[in-house]
């Protein structure tokens, strides 16, 4: 059935509007069908541990977890979660009647050309975008949801849980990839880190500072318009928060601030990271803890950088690409190290 939902929706007639041109993307999770005005995302039926998207009930749940969670931060261009139907003539068409055979999250389509990463590279973003983005974010956490079971994703032992991990799997990256010395190093510096601070974890979480924050900051999940369209006004949009893994969209929220500040730096931008950090501060009225804030800067870029290395083994990935690749995975790392001499 997937098929001929993915055939259909290629196809003007399927929508429930005037339709005249129709850009498919994928992601790893994600269809994601462009028809000019809207965005029509269907979750793709896969299973990957921490998510699960087997059958259609569960990709309607994360459907709606979808619109719940970035209602919060991005509810205008948020419209919906649409059944895709077969109609009793057998064909699939969106927001029709008949046996529902998948769901969608409807959003207003806003231009790719305002994709803060893309505006990054144009030198087109400035301070003003930032200190807004940070007035959006300190807004978003102060009204986040937090309590015991989420608190838990910020507890000292789930977070050198975290740590863990990755190290477990990024060890292979050193020798080749990765200086093993300075690989080392940064291990005992956070590790040290987080033994020497153990009560302020303890801390963040009696202070209920672990909440359902965004998840995935940074600046490809940003749009700055500056021009109205026919049914955006200009301004911020922060979209896709992640809603299928508690484990990514719960933390400290200085863990989700890390994420764009390291961003910003990875990008060149320490003046508008500066900016970005000192406005989130002032907003929120949080206490400015700025060894945690490099702690955590330091897992977003060591994250980033164990995700990117995973293409390095992917037999998929052509040799000219994974040469990109090792570029990136070593100015990640880096930039971890970097932060990690601060702590």
């Amino acid at each position: 059935m997937i098929n001929r939902v993915l055939q259909a929706l290629q196809e003007p007639e399927s929508y429930d509007e005037d339709v005249k041109e129709i850009k498919l993307i994928q992601t790893h999770i994600s269809f994601v069908f462009l028809t000019g005005d809207y965005v029509y995302k269907i979750k793709k039926p896969v299973n990957f541990g921490f998510l699960d998207f087997t059958s259609l009930e569960k990709r309607k749940f994360y459907c709606e977890e979808e619109m719940r969670v970035n209602k919060a931060i991005a509810g205008e261009i948020y419209l919906g979660v649409m059944p895709i139907v077969e109609t009793s003539e057998g064909r699939i068409k969106v927001n029709d009647t008949g046996r529902v055979v998948e769901y969608a999250v409807k959003m207003i389509q806003l231009p790719q050309s305002a994709i803060m990463s893309n505006l990054l590279k144009e030198n087109n973003v400035y301070k003003k975008d930032v200190v807004e983005i940070a007035k959006l974010v300190a807004d978003f956490h102060s009204t986040a949801n937090r309590g015991e079971e989420i608190s838990k994703y910020g507890s000292y032992e789930q977070i050198m849980a975290n740590w863990t991990q990755n190290f477990e799997q990024t060890e292979n990256l050193t020798g080749e990839y990765l200086d093993k010395e300075k690989y080392l190093e940064l291990k005992d510096r956070v590790i040290n880190f987080m033994d020497s601070n153990r009560e302020l974890f303890e801390r963040r979480v009696r202070e209920g500072k672990i909440r359902e924050c965004h998840g995935d900051l940074h600046s490809g999940n940003i749009f700055i318009v500056r021009r109205p369209g026919k049914l955006y006004k200009p301004g911020i949009y922060i979209f896709d928060a992640i809603e299928f893994f508690k484990g990514f969209s719960c933390s400290d929220i200085l863990a989700d601030i890390a994420f764009l500040s390291m961003d910003l730096e990875f990008n060149g931008r320490d003046y508008l990271d500066k900016s970005f950090v000192d406005a989130y501060f002032k907003f929120s009225d949080e206490e400015k803890l700025e060894n945690l804030l490099d702690f955590y800067k330091c897992y977003r870029a060591f994250v980033r950088m164990k995700v990117t290395g995973f293409m390095l083994f992917d037999e998929n990935v052509d040799e000219e690409e994974k040469i990109k690749i090792r570029g990136l995975v070593k100015k990640y790392f880096e930039l971890a190290g970097k932060y990690a001499t601060l702590l």
